[in-house]
């Protein structure tokens, strides 16, 4: 890790635990909570703006509007909050199964919709589901796919490059019913600061860029352009860090 790495990631690990414990909502632990959130679930189809998810987070109100609110949005956002600090209570355990069930839980446990579908919550699917036209693990075979994946990355020397077999096995896995991508970009950032790596955090302007490399890996099983990207948005989160330090 070099010394400017080192320095951001010193300065998150302070600032997450003493901004979250103060209720401080100035800082850099409340910018990467709406960062994250927002961006995130945008890419998923998210209606609530920057702005609304920023009064969700700060004051657990949505801004007066003549629009309506979807209240999975809602509940998502909320959830995508408690998968953070999930994240942040945890980053000292291994990565296992459990604990990535344990991240899905919070992203959905309140999403009325999901339940009222009989979505498995905080467990792997029970229905097979497709990305578009590609067909993802089927619901028998996601434990062992989740635990080959989670044994070839405990023998990896952890980099980008890694990071990006990881997170695009993970998603071409599609573990669960729905939420994979939220999770799998959460476990993203996670490993990051575990690892000593400046984090990734994926922005919904670069969408289809996103969702090319994923492609790409699908049909050709090269991470490429998935790492290229993946070090561009590391630049994006670096800069943002820049301005609080």
């Amino acid at each position: 890790m070099n010394n400017a790495n080192k320095e951001v990631l010193d300065f998150l690990f302070s600032r997450f635990q003493i901004e979250r414990e103060r209720f401080d909502r100035s800082g850099i632990y409340a910018f990467t909570q709406r960062l994250l959130a927002y961006n995130s679930n945008k890419i998923e189809g998210s209606t609530l703006t920057e702005e609304q998810t920023a009064s969700l987070f700060d004051h657990g109100t949505l801004p007066k509007s003549d629009d309506y609110y979807r209240a999975k949005d809602v509940e998502e956002m909320n959830g995508h909050f408690l998968m953070f600090n999930r994240m942040l209570n945890t980053l000292a355990e291994p990565l296992t199964q459990d604990l990535i069930k344990a991240f899905h839980f919070e992203l959905k446990s309140g999403v009325f919709e999901d339940r009222a579908n009989g979505y498995a919550i905080g467990d792997y699917k029970k229905r097979p589901n497709m990305i578009g036209m590609y067909q993802t693990a089927k619901p028998q075979s996601v434990e062992r796919e989740m635990r080959l994946l989670l044994e070839w990355y405990d023998a990896q020397d952890i980099n980008v490059s890694v990071l990006a077999g990881f997170h695009a096995r993970f998603e071409s896995i599609h573990p669960f019913q729905d939420g994979n991508g939220r999770t799998g970009r959460m476990l993203l950032f996670r490993e990051c600061l575990k690892n000593g790596i400046v984090p990734i955090v994926i922005e919904d302007a670069n969408r289809l860029e996103y969702l090319e490399a994923l492609k790409e890996y699908r049909e050709e099983q090269s991470v490429d352009k998935l790492s290229a990207l993946f070090e561009k948005e590391q630049q994006f989160y670096y800069q943002k860090c820049k301005y609080f330090m």
